[in-house]
């Protein structure tokens, strides 16, 4: 990509609405689906668009910079091990709202419990909301 390629992982910021972009952990728990599922959701919804959080972790620097260049960037955890935040701190990136499915009420269960339309859901209306009030 850095060879002047383009990266269709996420495009936002139409004429007059703010340039949101969401990064989920998508790790193995249910809490993780549930949030790569609620982004993936929230993108659908038209909140903003999904990019790509393994860009950043790899220091691609046509990624960091649209990262840089939203208004403001979501990055949604499944657990308190905060792996997602973890990869956006060491971006240096300061336009960022992060939230935690287990701070939303959602419990991390045994590895291969698939998360439900509940836990989603959960996620969603927490993104929405917070988007309201900015």
């Amino acid at each position: 990509m850095s060879n002047g390629e383009s990266c269709c992982c996420g495009k936002s910021g139409d004429q007059g609405q703010k340039k949101i972009l969401f990064y989920a952990c998508s790790g193995g728990a249910n809490v993780a689906e549930a949030s790569d599922s609620a982004c993936r959701q929230l993108m659908s919804d038209g909140m903003g668009a999904m990019f790509c959080l393994a860009g950043l972790g790899a220091g691609i620097q046509s990624m960091v910079d649209h990262a840089s260049d939203a208004d403001l960037n979501i990055v949604i955890d499944g657990c308190p091990m905060d792996c997602a935040r973890k990869i956006f701190e060491k971006s240096g990136l300061e336009n960022v709202h992060y939230a935690r499915a287990t701070d939303m009420g959602l419990e991390k269960k045994p590895k291969g419990t698939r998360a439900t339309e509940v836990e989603i859901n959960t996620i969603i209306d927490h993104v929405k909301q917070f988007i309201a009030t900015v």
